[in-house]
């Protein structure tokens, strides 16, 4: 995984070039808006049991067959299986939002999850709805204005809603 600035050398370096002006505009455009950023993952991180345990039971609550007798979240230890799942997803979405980059949610969270849980027999298209509550949650909390860096965050919301498209992507 690379961050942004690593990424832009390594491509310019890999075909020999200067970094263009384009791209040294897009950087300043990341470091001028990173107050934001640090401030999203910031909210997230404070708020990660809450958007788990919420995500967790609106999706119990819209398919309780999942925790009835013989479903994928039936007994303790499956639950927390499934709480400590939701929980990995959307650390490595932090990751990814902290470093503008979802190459690290991608290689280290999703890269093989979906054969995972077919091999284990978890409803994929399940998870995806537990990811989708997350999403809305997180983006909830990091778009309430109260105590945060002024300015316009729809580009950053909008980049948070593709990390965790692609996590629910992954899964269903």
């Amino acid at each position: 995984m690379f961050d942004a600035f690593t990424k832009v050398v390594a491509q310019a370096d890999a075909r020999g070039e200067f970094i263009s002006s384009g791209q040294i505009d897009a950087l300043a455009s990341m470091v001028a808006e990173s107050n934001k950023r640090l401030d999203t993952v910031n909210r997230i991180t404070s708020n990660a049991s809450a958007i788990v345990t919420n995500a967790a039971r609106t999706l119990f609550e819209q398919q309780p067959a999942l925790t009835s007798p013989g479903g994928n979240a039936y007994t303790s230890r499956r639950m927390a299986a499934c709480l400590r799942d939701m929980e990995i997803i959307l650390r490595y979405i932090t990751y990814a939002i902290f470093a503008g980059d979802a190459s690290v949610l991608e290689d280290r969270c999703l890269n093989g999850l979906r054969e995972t849980y077919l091999a284990l027999g978890v409803p994929g298209a399940s998870v995806a709805v537990g990811v989708r509550s997350m999403k809305d949650a997180a983006i909830s909390i990091a778009n309430d204005r109260n105590g945060i860096t002024s300015g316009d965050c729809s580009a950053l919301m909008s980049e948070v809603g593709t990390y965790f498209d692609r996590a629910a992507a992954a899964v269903s």
